[in-house]
C-alpha cells in the first residue's frame, strides 16, 4: 500500500499496488501549506511541463490572495476598500464573489469576513482577543456588507473595520482551476491536485479509485475510515491544524461569525462534492454549524456529502455515505 501523506493535511490518499512509472508528482510549500500534484502521462516532459503549470498558479493565487503579503492585491482591499472600490483581477473578484454565494448557501456560518476578528488572533504566539475586543469588532462581520461591483470587477467595504480573508475557500478555488488547466490544456485525464486540506480529483488512477483515508483527530497516527473516490472535490477541516490550549479553551483558526470564537462542538469535518470550491466552502460552514445542523445542511445540498467527527469522538456520515442496510438470508 503506497500512503500520500503531506504535512497539514487532514486526510491521505491511499493507492493500492505501486505507482506506475507514468504516474508523476509534485510538492512545494506554496499558499502558507503543502501543494501536491500528481498526474498521469504518456510523455514524461509533457506531464513535468503539467507540473510546473500546477506549481506557477498555485504561486500566482498566493501572490493575489495572500492576507501575509503586504502587496498583494487581497491585502490591498483589506486597506484600502473601507474608503474606496478596490479593482482587483477577474480571478480575485471570482473567489470573493463565489465566497458570497456559499456564505448565502450556509446562511452565514461561512463568511470570509470573519477576518475582522480573525485577524486579533495570533495562533503562534498563543493570542487572543478579550471578550470585550471581539464584541466591538463583530459588527464588520458581514458578507452583506461587501460590495462588488461585477462590471469593474471592485471590492468595498460598507461598514468600517471590515476586513477579508480567503483562506477558507482560495486552495480549493485553486485545485479546481489546476485540474481544469491539466485537462483542457495539457489534455490529462487522471490526476489529483492537493492544497492543504483541499483536493480535487481527475479521474481515478487508471481502472482504481483514489482511497481517502480521514485521520482521526484526536490521533493522527490512525484512521476513521476509507473512501474511495473518483473525479470530484474532498476538503477536510479540523481543530487541530492552528490552535493553541488556555484554561482549558481551546483556541482554532476556524471561527464562528456569529459569535467570533472557535466553535467546539465539531473536531473534524470532511466534505465530498462536485468541486473543492464546493467542498472547502461547506466543510467551514458544517464546523461552524455543529453536527446536528451541519449534516441537515448537506442534506439540503444534492451532490454533497459528509463525514461528521463530534467533540466525544462519534462519526457521523451523511445519508449518501451511510451503508445500505443488509438483509438477513432466508432459509
Amino acid at each position: 500500500m503506497l500512503t500520500r501523506s503531506l504535512t497539514g493535511l487532514a486526510c491521505v490518499f491511499l493507492c493500492a499496488g505501486t505507482a506506475h512509472a507514468d504516474w508523476m508528482s509534485r510538492e512545494d510549500a506554496v499558499m502558507g501549506t503543502r501543494v501536491y500534484a500528481e498526474v498521469w502521462d504518456d510523455n514524461p516532459a509533457h506531464g513535468a511541463q503539467a507540473l510546473d503549470a500546477v506549481i506557477d498558479f498555485m504561486r500566482h493565487v498566493n501572490e493575489l490572495m495572500s492576507h501575509y503579503l503586504p502587496d498583494s492585491q487581497l491585502s490591498r482591499i483589506n486597506a484600502r476598500a473601507g474608503v474606496e472600490p478596490v479593482v482587483v483581477d477577474p480571478e480575485l473578484f471570482d473567489v470573493i464573489q463565489k465566497s458570497v454565494h456559499y456564505s448565502e448557501l450556509t446562511d452565514g456560518a461561512f463568511d470570509i469576513t470573519y477576518a475582522s476578528v480573525g485577524y486579533l488572533y495570533d495562533y503562534r504566539r498563543h493570542v487572543h482577543p478579550t471578550d470585550a475586543a471581539i464584541k466591538a469588532a463583530l459588527p464588520s462581520v458581514d458578507f452583506r456588507s461587501l460590495l462588488l461591483d461585477p462590471v469593474a470587477h471592485s471590492v468595498r467595504f460598507a461598514k468600517p473595520g471590515m476586513r477579508i480573508d480567503l483562506g477558507g475557500i482560495a486552495k480549493g478555488w485553486a485545485a479546481d482551476r489546476c485540474i481544469e488547466m491539466l485537462r483542457d490544456r495539457f489534455g490529462i485525464r487522471n490526476a489529483i491536485v492537493t492544497a492543504g486540506g483541499d483536493s480535487r480529483l481527475l479521474g481515478d488512477r487508471r481502472g482504481k479509485p483514489w482511497i481517502i483515508a480521514i485521520r482521526n483527530p484526536f490521533d493522527r497516527d490512525h484512521i476513521v475510515t476509507k473512501i474511495p473516490l473518483a473525479d470530484v472535490g474532498v476538503s477536510t477541516s479540523g481543530d487541530y491544524e492552528h490552535f493553541f490550549e488556555e484554561g482549558g479553551v481551546r483556541y482554532h483558526h476556524i471561527l464562528d461569525p456569529k459569535t467570533g470564537k472557535s466553535p467546539t462542538e465539531i473536531r473534524g469535518v470532511t466534505i465530498i462534492g462536485p468541486t473543492a470550491t464546493d467542498t472547502e466552502g461547506f466543510s467551514k460552514g458544517v464546523f461552524v454549524k455543529g453536527p446536528v445542523e451541519g449534516l441537515k445542511l448537506i442534506e439540503r445540498n444534492p451532490g454533497l456529502d459528509a463525514v461528521v467527527i463530534d467533540k466525544n469522538g462519534k462519526v457521523t456520515y451523511s445519508k449518501g455515505l451511510e451503508p445500505p442496510p443488509v438483509k438477513a438470508p432466508q432459509k
